[in-house]
């Protein structure tokens, strides 16, 4: 199997979440002061409900679906958050967020995309969209059981969707910068237990972005963190360029580590 960078992050959470009942164990070393770092690797399988292009936005392309092309999937999804505490109640985060679909596709009729024109039936389908993102938070609220974060993410968006049939290739890559809002809640209904959500999202003229997660963790004593629960992934855009908007669902695991 090729080492794609969602590979090899897969790879790291099945290490790490091997070593985390180890990190747990009475004994450990006592923590450090803050600032404090956390480790969080996440992976699952992924799926598309909706995944809907046409680019160019005009008469002269030809509005097709991805999920009728190459199906709903699943594909295997991961990613890697590196947190910064930056005091009691102020991080910094880092996420990369890989993600590509390509596959053999079945195109229903004929389709114009970016240029190239493609007649009815096999062809290859690319998807990628990766994500870069580094997100400021305050935590406004902690209590006995609820815990809440607010800030703003900066993300950058790597991405590109392609289609290749006998010896045509036509493709619209995009690099761009997004702002995000990000809320964070976390509530502990029972020692040990949290249930955590997770939202980068913003809406408003031509297109929108949501990614968010609503997680089960336990804790694993004081340094690691093991959790599982549904992440979704939904947005796009209508402008004269491209009309593009997905829907991704995540069934994911993760694992989060302090040091």
């Amino acid at each position: 199997m090729p080492r794609t960078p969602t590979t090899v992050i897969a790879s790291t959470f099945l290490l790490l979440a091997g070593a985390a009942p180890l990190m747990a164990q009475p004994g450990a070393a006592a923590q450090p002061a803050l600032p404090r770092w956390s480790l969080e690797l996440e992976a699952g399988p992924a799926w598309q409900t909706l995944n809907d292009v046409r680019i160019p936005n005009d008469d002269s392309a030809t509005r097709f679906s991805l999920v009728d092309a190459v199906g709903k999937g699943p594909w295997t999804a991961a990613r890697i958050y590196l947190a910064w505490r930056l005091d009691e109640n102020d991080e910094l985060r880092a996420l990369y967020a890989p993600l590509t679909i390509d596959e053999p596709a079945q195109l229903a009729g004929d389709v114009s995309f970016a240029g190239g024109a493609f007649a009815a039936g096999a062809a290859q389908a690319t998807y990628k969209f990766n994500s870069y993102r580094v997100t400021y938070r305050h935590r406004f609220h902690e209590g006995d059981r609820w815990t809440w974060w607010w800030g703003g993410t900066a993300k950058i968006r790597d991405a590109r969707i392609a289609l290749a049939q006998a010896g045509v290739t036509a493709a619209k890559d995009d690099l761009g910068f997004v702002p995000l809002l990000h809320v964070a809640g976390q509530w502990r209904p029972a020692e040990g237990w949290s249930l955590l959500l997770d939202v980068d999202a913003i809406a408003g003229g031509p297109g929108r972005a949501e990614d968010a997660s609503l997680k089960l963790a336990r804790d694993l004593g004081d340094r690691a963190q093991v959790a599982v629960g549904y992440r979704l992934v939904e947005g796009g855009a209508d402008v004269d360029a491209v009309y593009t908007f997905a829907w991704l669902h995540y069934a994911v695991a993760s694992v989060r580590v302090v040091f």
